[in-house]
């Protein structure tokens, strides 16, 4: 009976190899992992203190652009953009939000404009979109990532002129 008891155990431990399954290597593993990232979208949107209690998605992120445009429109109702170009009603600005929370701003124009002096545009932004508000960057997979958005921005409303 020993013996028998010995042998299953020798049949067991040998038994084990036909159960053996191919692992992965590294590099399958990764380029699988990396087909499966969408890289077109954040896992967080960037973020302002007004929208951190939000918490859906999309919700926050509509809280932030509406935010992020009424700021600006503040920052620029001081100037005289309005002034010196009457026609020009709403601006789109390029936001990009950087992973260290910084932003940078740039006035998109159409391609055939003419009618506006675009380099004095663009310096009255620089000079006038300061100081904003602590920004907490997008986020994906937890790190902080560099987020780009194009914001409309109206420079004066109908019937305020």
């Amino acid at each position: 009976m020993k013996q028998f008891f010995l042998f299953l155990i020798i049949l067991f431990f040998n038994s084990c190899q036909y159960f053996e399954k191919q692992v992965p290597s590294e590099k399958e593993l990764l380029q699988k992992e990396l087909k499966s990232i969408n890289w077109k979208e954040v896992d967080e949107y960037p973020s302002v203190a007004n929208c951190e209690k939000i918490a859906d998605k999309k919700q926050r992120q509509q809280c932030f652009f509406e935010v992020m445009a009424q700021l600006i429109q503040e920052k620029l109702d001081i100037d005289t953009l309005s002034i010196l170009y009457p026609e020009l009603d709403t601006i789109e600005v390029k936001v990009t939000v950087f992973p260290n929370a910084t932003m940078k701003f740039e006035p998109q124009f159409p391609k055939d404009s003419v009618a506006y002096d675009t380099i004095k545009i663009d310096s009255i932004l620089h000079a006038r979109l300061v100081d904003f508000p602590k920004i907490n960057p997008a986020l994906k997979r937890g790190l902080p990532v560099k987020t780009q958005f194009i914001l409309p921005v109206i420079l004066k409303e109908k019937g305020k002129e």
